[in-house]
C-alpha cells in the first residue's frame, strides 16, 4: 500500500514537474513584451563626409521589444531602442532603430527552460537632431540580423540576452547637397527581462 502510494505520489509529481515546465517554453500563441539595457557599438570606419574622416561614437540605451509566436517555433517580433545620441566629428546626431524580425526558436513546444532565438529581418534607423549647422542624415533601411537566448524563471517572466546586428548606411547633406555617407553597422548587445502573456 505504501509502495503504491509512493508510486502515486511520484508520478504526480513528476507529472506537475513536466506541465509547469511545458508551460515554461514558447508555444504558439505566445505574446511578450520586453525590456532592458543595451550598448550598440557601430563599426570603425564610418566614412567620410565633405571628405573628412567621419568618427561616430559607441553609446548605451534601452532595449524594449514586443513579439508575438504563431507556432511553436516561429514568430514576429518588433524590437529597438531608445533614441542614442551619438558624438560625431564636430557635433552629435540621434539614432532611433527598429527592427522587425522573423524569429526561429529551436526548442520552442519542449519542455526546456532555455530557449535559444535566432532572427532575420529589416531595419529601419531614424536620425534627428543633427547639431551639426546644415547637416542632414537620411533616413535608413537595411538588412537585420539577431540571436538570443531566454531563461525562463516562471511561467510569465523570462530573463535574456541578446545581439543583433543592422547594415546602417546614411545618405548626409550639408545646406541642401550631397556631401558623403555616414557607414555605422551597429552591433548591439544587451539583456534584460520578457513578459509573456
Amino acid at each position: 500500500m505504501k509502495a503504491t502510494r509512493l508510486i502515486s505520489a511520484t508520478a504526480f509529481a513528476a507529472a506537475t514537474l513536466f506541465a509547469a515546465q511545458s508551460a515554461m517554453a514558447y508555444q504558439a500563441g505566445d505574446i511578450y513584451v520586453r525590456g532592458g539595457y543595451a550598448k550598440s557599438d557601430v563599426k570603425s570606419d564610418n566614412g567620410k563626409v565633405a571628405h573628412q574622416d567621419v568618427n561616430v561614437s559607441d553609446e548605451n540605451g534601452i532595449a524594449y521589444g514586443l513579439g508575438y509566436l504563431f507556432t511553436d517555433k516561429l514568430g514576429v517580433e518588433l524590437n529597438g531602442t531608445e533614441a542614442m545620441e551619438h558624438d560625431i566629428t564636430g557635433g552629435s546626431f540621434d539614432r532611433t532603430p527598429v527592427n522587425l524580425m522573423l524569429n526561429y526558436y529551436p526548442m520552442g513546444g519542449t519542455d526546456s527552460r532555455i530557449q535559444p532565438y535566432a532572427g532575420v529581418g529589416l531595419n529601419y534607423t531614424h536620425f534627428s537632431n543633427e547639431s551639426v549647422s546644415g547637416m542632414d542624415l537620411d533616413d535608413s533601411y537595411g538588412a537585420a540580423g539577431q540571436v538570443g537566448v531566454d531563461l525562463a524563471l516562471t511561467d510569465n517572466i523570462l530573463v535574456g540576452a541578446f545581439a543583433n546586428y543592422a547594415d546602417v548606411d546614411s545618405d548626409v547633406d550639408m545646406h541642401g547637397h550631397g556631401a558623403g555617407k555616414v557607414k555605422l553597422d551597429p552591433l548591439t548587445v544587451g539583456g534584460g527581462l520578457t513578459y509573456r502573456f
